[in-house]
């Protein structure tokens, strides 16, 4: 009975993000801290007298302790505050950006993306790195999670003094709640993946004045994600 009521208690335990991410910032320095000495070490192991297969094998594990950590860096400013710093940006060029981004991060994809076809003259005041993060993140989830057949459709236009872009990504099947799409992090995880992208992606549009809205469509089975950033101003 203590056992299991010592687990109810544990169960329940509910802490505030940002009690939550200094704990996820300072384990990953503190690793981090860990491997670089591991790297120091290696390195000097590779300037003695050794064979070439040792130095081979040495080599090998410096570009493990790299790879972790580059992945341990990510998950640190995943977890970071957002702060843009705003500029204006006209959003046919943003999108433009966000085409040739997309091109080189997916080279093999970026032919299965539709995107609009009418030049927007609304500006935006944006901060372009973020906004291409968010939308990256929203991309690689609509390749890589229960992709259907048909491509993804990337669209935008002004509505009521907004620039709203619309993703519609084919599912073959989709059984999740959105309530709650993206506000929970660390809420599904698997190898390489901590459930903390969706949250960031969201938390980027929000800073920007915008908002973030996801429906399934059952009929078409379609997930569709609406972006909403509040424009500057119109050029004619």
């Amino acid at each position: 009975m203590e056992e299991a009521a010592s687990q109810n208690r544990t169960d329940t335990i509910n802490l505030p993000w940002s009690d939550t991410v200094r704990f996820i910032r300072q384990l990953g320095h503190d690793l981090r801290n860990h491997l670089n000495a591991i790297e120091l070490q290696s390195a000097y192991i590779v300037e003695l007298e050794a064979s070439a297969e040792l130095k081979g094998e040495i080599a090998r594990l410096r570009e493990m302790i790299s790879a972790l950590t580059s992945s341990l860096q990510k998950i640190s400013g995943r977890v970071a505050e957002v702060r843009p710093s705003l500029i204006s940006y006209r959003a046919s060029e943003f999108i433009e950006d966000l085409r040739s981004k997309i091109e080189r991060e997916f080279p093999d994809k970026s032919g299965e993306i539709t995107w609009p076809t009418q030049p927007h003259q609304a500006v935006l005041n944006i901060d372009p790195q973020l906004l291409h993060e968010a939308f990256m993140e929203l991309l690689a989830n609509a390749f890589q999670h229960e992709r259907g057949s048909g491509a993804v459709l990337l669209d935008g236009k002004i509505d009521n003094n907004r620039f709203v872009f619309t993703l519609r990504e084919p599912k073959t099947r989709f059984e999740l709640s959105v309530e709650n799409w993206g506000r929970q992090p660390l809420r599904t995880t698997s190898r390489g993946h901590y459930g903390l992208g969706l949250h960031r992606a969201r938390a980027i549009v929000e800073a920007h004045g915008g908002e973030m809205h996801v429906h399934y469509d059952p009929k078409g089975s379609i997930l569709v994600t609406t972006l909403a950033l509040p424009i500057s101003r119109e050029e004619s």
